[in-house]
């Protein structure tokens, strides 16, 4: 028996702990007859490459932040959106749309206002335009029926100055002259008017001191006019001022 063997009989079993991790410090103990391969196969897993240098090429950061080939970890997420963009439309790009949208809103109504103004004119005026001829119309229907009338309303002025117009002949002679004025005819035409060529149509004419101006001096035949509408111009004999000549009212004296 070898010496050695009897000192290690004589001091007990040997117990090695080879354990990585200190179970008492929680540090990596360094084990003698490791190589260092092993303990870098130990530390980082099989498989693995490690990170690359931040100093060396390939950790060389671009001025925006990211790296020179990535722009989605470092310049991509702070660059500013385009207009393009759907954040680009923020609170003034929608106080724009909207202020678009009421000018917008304005100037059709503006539009349909004067539209509708006008057409309301035209209506009015369309509506005046149809009353007058309307007026015209009827005004126009009576004095054509009227007109009929007139011989036989001059027949019965003659027959009222000669005395004739008595007994029933009166009577009906009465009913149509208040039927003609109902009806809207009126006579016009009294010794003493001025003279006007639009009232009057002149047949005798002659020259007197007791005028001063063209006078009616004698009805020969009365006016008709319905409204102002003349039917009938009445027929006189007109003097004018100048020497004393005789009048055809001197002359049937």
């Amino acid at each position: 028996m070898n010496p050695s063997d009897e000192e290690n009989q004589s001091q007990g079993p040997v117990i090695r702990d080879r354990r990585r991790i200190d179970p008492q410090t929680g540090q990596v103990r360094d084990i003698p007859g490791q190589s260092k391969a092993g303990k870098h196969s130990a530390a980082q897993p099989s498989g693995q490459h490690p990170a690359p240098s931040p100093s060396g090429p390939q950790g060389a950061r671009a001025p925006g932040g990211g790296t020179p080939g990535g722009g989605a970890a470092g310049g991509g997420a702070g660059a500013p959106a385009g207009p393009g963009s759907p954040g680009a439309a923020g609170p003034a790009g929608a106080a724009d749309a909207a202020d678009a949208a009421d000018a917008s809103t304005m100037l059709a109504l503006a539009e349909r206002t004067a539209d509708l103004q006008r057409l309301q004119a035209e209506y009015a005026n369309y509506r005046k335009r149809v009353e007058r001829d309307r007026v015209a119309v009827r005004e126009q229907a009576l004095a054509n029926v009227l007109s009929e009338l007139l011989p036989v309303l001059d027949d019965i002025g003659r027959a009222r100055e000669h005395g004739e117009l008595t007994g029933g002949f009166k009577s009906v002679a009465e009913s149509l002259e208040a039927s003609a004025a109902k009806l809207g005819l009126t006579t016009y035409g009294e010794v003493g008017d001025p003279f006007d060529p639009t009232l009057h149509d002149a047949l005798m004419h002659s020259y007197s001191a007791k005028v001063t101006e063209p006078t009616c001096v004698q009805i020969l035949q009365p006016g008709y006019k319905v409204g102002d509408r003349i039917i009938r111009p009445a027929r006189v004999a007109v003097a004018e001022p100048g020497d004393d000549t005789p009048d055809p009212g001197d002359q049937d004296e």
